[in-house]
């Protein structure tokens, strides 16, 4: 290396020499000798702070924080100048104290900063607690005022229960203050002080009222002492009556095995005949009435008359049952509105009261019991409703033991709310047949008479009938309008005109349910019950099966296209029995919807008919099915041999089964038919006029089909 190289290299060393900073010797800091001296001097110089802090202006030292943050900023960028000059350094002109002394100064200045921000410390630790301050003795308020508010509503409470408090004198019915100070005497009227002080003339009343009492019950005592004595007597002569009774019996019941051997059952006639004399005059008719038929035209009906003879004998059906409203009951009523409620509340029960009277049943009821070949019994309870005038019918059905009651579709083919349902047209036996029931609810509000069926029967037409009652309707009559004296009188004739007519009408109903339910049964299983002079009407061999029976609303039927005619047509009734039957054959399916009349079987069963084979096919748009449809529902009669009556329903199924091979049979010449299902059926001619009728048609004694 040469000389000039080493002589730089030297020059620069020299150059770094002089940049660096000397160190700065601290002074060296004195041994504490005392220590507890020195915590007391801390102490000291924080507490001093904390005055300082408080004697000193806040916005004061901001500007003071600001202009030594502004003096740092300064000095630091003239110590970082002096260090970034490019320029070559001519180190012996710098003088050797004046980065030190400037970094003094900012050090000087930190402190100055450490100092204020102590001292905004000691700001904000002083507001913070003066803002806790605050907020306890706001919410030291707050409880108190919660305090004082519970108990003005404590009081408010206590002042309005006093002001409710009802004392047991105001339920008393206190005689009238005139009548008080004319009866009571004058040491317990004490006029003179009692006119003017309302407190105390009541406190005379209730005096006065208690000393009545005691006076009355005084005289209650005695007369229970005197009833006691009469009893005594009525008990004695009782007593000998009742030995008396035993002896009679023992000689009645000697003469019975007479009675039995000869049959004539004297005692049991007469104890009914003795009974009868108690019954309403529309059931002593119907009870009467009954027993004659039962004597000369049916021994299968029974007649007796059950119920309390006692309360019969008590009850006087001449009286009035109810008052009539007048004028002077109006005002009555208004003035007891006035009164107290103990009076309201005894008006809303004599109200009431009035309202059960006007449904109450008399006494005693006649029972019919109607016994089928089968063993079948109808037993019908005839009731009596005074005040409205009218019989009512309580209904119950007792299959035999042979008629099974577990059908689905048939459970409610006994109910006794329909079984009886239009014996005779149109008669539902929901509405009161008296037009003066109407007014006379109307009266009392309560509303119409057909929530009150179940708990006082069905007032049949037929049952007034039987009673010997025939009103007049209401439309048709004469009587003005809001007129209600139309009281029947039960007439003997009446009740001899329909008495053989109605037991036969019951006898027929009881024997088509039973057979309709255990026809219902059948084909719930999907076997169709037919008797053997049925069964020679058809087919030996019938390839179709019914798959399904249900039953199904009004509502299921009013959602078929095909099915709206008929319901709008009016052919179909809320009380119908309505069914769903499948057919299956093959992948053909037929679903015939059924509408049985609640007075089956003397009109027939109506089939509306569906068929899905290939496409959807209804009577409106296939020629052939509105044609099947004829067949079963128009020759229904061709089905009827002998007594087979009841089995109608049976037999229209049956035939729809056939008919049912024979649309198929015929449609299989079609050669988009499918070839599952064959010719089977002996049919000489498949289609005949215009309209290609099909041969539902069943020749018995040819075993063909033909058309009709």
């Amino acid at each position: 290396m040469s000389n000039a190289g080493k002589a730089d290299m030297n020059a620069d060393k020299k150059k770094k020499r002089l940049l660096k900073p000397e160190p700065v010797v601290e002074p060296k800091k004195p041994k504490i000798l005392d220590v507890a001296t020195s915590k007391d001097n801390e102490v000291a110089l924080f507490h001093a702070e904390e005055e300082e802090a408080e004697k000193r202006d806040a916005e004061n030292d901001v500007d003071k924080f600001k202009a030594s943050c502004n003096e740092i900023r300064a000095a630091m960028k003239d110590i970082h100048s002096t260090k970034k000059q490019k320029t070559v350094w001519n180190y012996s002109n710098i003088p050797a104290g004046d980065l030190e002394a400037r970094k003094m100064d900012v050090s000087v200045q930190f402190a100055a900063l450490k100092k204020l921000n102590r001292l905004a410390h000691f700001r904000c630790r002083k507001a913070r607690e003066g803002t806790n301050e605050a907020k306890q003795r706001i919410e030291k308020y707050h409880l108190q005022q919660q305090n004082l508010l519970y108990e003005a509503m404590h009081l408010q409470k206590e002042i309005t229960k006093c002001l409710e408090f009802k004392s047991k004198h105001e339920e008393i019915e206190l005689v009238p203050v005139e009548e008080f100070y004319r009866d009571a005497p004058e040491d317990v009227s004490r006029s003179k002080v009692t006119t003017e002080d309302p407190h105390q003339q009541m406190l005379a009343r209730l005096e006065w009222e208690l000393e009545q009492r005691k006076e009355l019950a005084g005289k209650l005592k005695e007369a229970q002492t005197s009833r006691e004595k009469i009893s005594q007597e009525i008990q004695k002569k009782e007593d000998y009556l009742d030995t008396l009774q035993p002896k009679l019996q023992a000689i009645l019941e000697v003469t019975r095995p007479v009675q039995n051997y000869l049959k004539m059952p004297y005692d049991d006639v007469r104890e009914q005949q003795q009974t009868a004399r108690h019954l309403p005059l529309p059931l002593y008719v119907l009870y009467m009435q009954a027993s004659a038929y039962q004597q000369a035209c049916d021994k299968f009906l029974k007649v007796t008359i059950e119920g309390n003879v006692d309360e019969a004998k008590s009850m006087d059906l001449d009286m009035p049952e109810i008052d009539d409203d007048s004028d002077s009951d109006q005002d009555a009523e208004e003035q007891e509105k006035r009164t107290s409620k103990r009076r309201r509340k005894t008006q809303e029960a004599r109200l009431a009261e009035k309202r059960q009277r006007v449904i109450r049943k008399h006494p005693l009821c006649v029972n019919l019991e109607i016994t089928a070949k089968d063993g079948s019994v109808l037993h019908l309870t005839f009731f009596f409703l005074p005040t409205l005038h009218i019989i009512t019918v309580g209904v119950k059905v007792v299959p035999s033991k042979d008629v099974s009651t577990n059908s689905i579709t048939g459970g409610d083919l006994m109910s006794p709310q329909t079984v009886l349902d239009e014996l005779y047209p149109g008669d539902h036996g929901e509405t009161t047949p008296n037009p003066a029931n109407q007014y006379e609810l109307g009266r009392y509000g309560m509303g119409e008479f057909g929530q009150y069926v179940d708990r006082v029967g069905r007032p049949y037409m037929w049952a007034q009938w039987l009673g010997g009652l025939q009103f007049l309707d209401l439309t048709e009559s004469d009587t003005p309008s809001g007129s209600t004296s139309m009281t029947v009188r039960a007439k003997t004739s009446i009740s001899a005109t329909y008495m053989q007519q109605s037991i036969k009408r019951l006898r027929q109903r009881l024997k088509a349910r039973l057979g309709l339910l255990r026809q219902l049964s059948s084909l719930e299983q999907g076997v169709v019950p037919l008797s053997g002079s049925v069964i020679k009407k058809f087919p030996a061999k019938i390839v179709s099966r019914l798959s399904s029976w249900k039953r199904i609303t009004l509502d299921d039927l009013e959602g078929l296209p095909h099915a709206k005619r008929l319901v709008e047509g009016g052919f179909v009734s809320r009380n119908d029995l309505l069914f769903c039957a499948v057919l299956e054959r093959g992948s053909a399916k037929l679903m015939a919807h059924i509408i049985v009349s609640v007075d089956y079987p003397e009109v027939a069963p109506l089939f509306l008919i569906s068929i899905a084979w290939q496409s959807h096919r209804t009577a409106l748009t296939d020629m052939h099915v509105k044609e099947l449809e004829e067949e079963v529902n128009i020759h229904y009669e061709e089905l009827v041999v002998d007594k087979t009556h009841d089995q109608l329903l049976s037999a229209q199924v049956q035939r729809l089964l056939v008919a049912f091979d024979v649309y198929l049979e015929t449609e299989t010449l079609d050669l988009t038919a499918p070839v599952e299902i064959p010719k089977e059926k002996v049919i000489p001619r498949m289609y005949r006029g215009p309209s290609r009728s099909k041969p539902y048609k069943y020749v018995p004694e040819l075993a063909v089909f033909t058309q009709r």
